[in-house]
């Protein structure tokens, strides 16, 4: 039977790919107002990353203060604001899509086809997420810090399903394997394809599953083919 829906992961597959020296960066523009070294601060992010990506934390405010008294530091208010508006500003710089996203999501949907997203994130892709021209083309989204898990967990990916109104094997999964997502996706019904671009290589993801043994993309577009076999 061909897919009725097709479901996206958003960061590194509808985003381009992020290296490790651009979260250094980003890390360092929200350390500075605090007062944290910028490697230390890069690595509390990344060890808070299973916290932050299910909403343990709270708000990005809440968040931030939690980390940075982990540290040793109480940052008064506007350093706590002034981190918290660099994050923001860092982290929608990571939005800017891959040039066939849109040309792509809209294609499916002529198609008749549903589109979902479904991405292990931070509350700024929350927060963002209304503002994306990408957003008028996605009919059902899934975002773990909302759901309180985290991808493999089949319960969001049998949640993007309920929500497109479709069953887990009438779905295509594309992502970069962040988070384990193609063995998650495909233990589910869903037929998984890994999004390997040309800058899948230098991608600093999660838990990315690098020997994925099943089938993958090298463009976006690709996924047209797919739903006309």
């Amino acid at each position: 039977m061909p897919p009725t829906a097709v479901v996206f992961d958003f960061f590194g597959t509808l985003t381009h790919s992020t290296p490790a020296h651009v979260w250094d960066d980003h890390a360092a523009r929200s350390a500075a107002p605090l007062g944290i070294p910028a490697p230390a601060w890069r690595a509390m992010l990344n060890d808070s990353f299973p916290e932050r990506a299910t909403g343990a934390l709270g708000d990005l405010a809440a968040t931030f203060l939690t980390l940075a008294r982990r540290h040793g530091v109480d940052p008064g208010q506007e350093a706590l604001a002034a981190a918290c508006a660099a994050r923001t500003a860092s982290q929608r710089e990571l939005f800017v899509l891959r040039d066939d996203a849109i040309p792509t999501l809209s294609a499916l949907r002529e198609r008749g086809l549903r589109v979902g997203v479904l991405s292990d994130c931070t509350v700024e892709l929350v927060e963002a997420w209304p503002g994306l021209a990408l957003s008028e083309l996605v009919d059902a989204r899934v975002f773990s810090c909302e759901e309180g898990r985290r991808k493999p967990d089949p319960e969001l990916f049998r949640l993007i399903a309920r929500r497109l109104g479709v069953e887990p094997r009438d779905c295509l999964y594309v992502g970069d394997g962040g988070g384990s997502e193609l063995t998650g996706a495909s233990g589910c019904g869903m037929r998984a394809y890994m999004l390997k671009a040309a800058d899948w290589a230098g991608n600093d993801a999660h838990a990315r599953e690098d020997d994925w043994p099943g089938p993958f993309l090298t463009a976006l577009a690709g996924v047209l083919d797919l739903v006309e076999a």
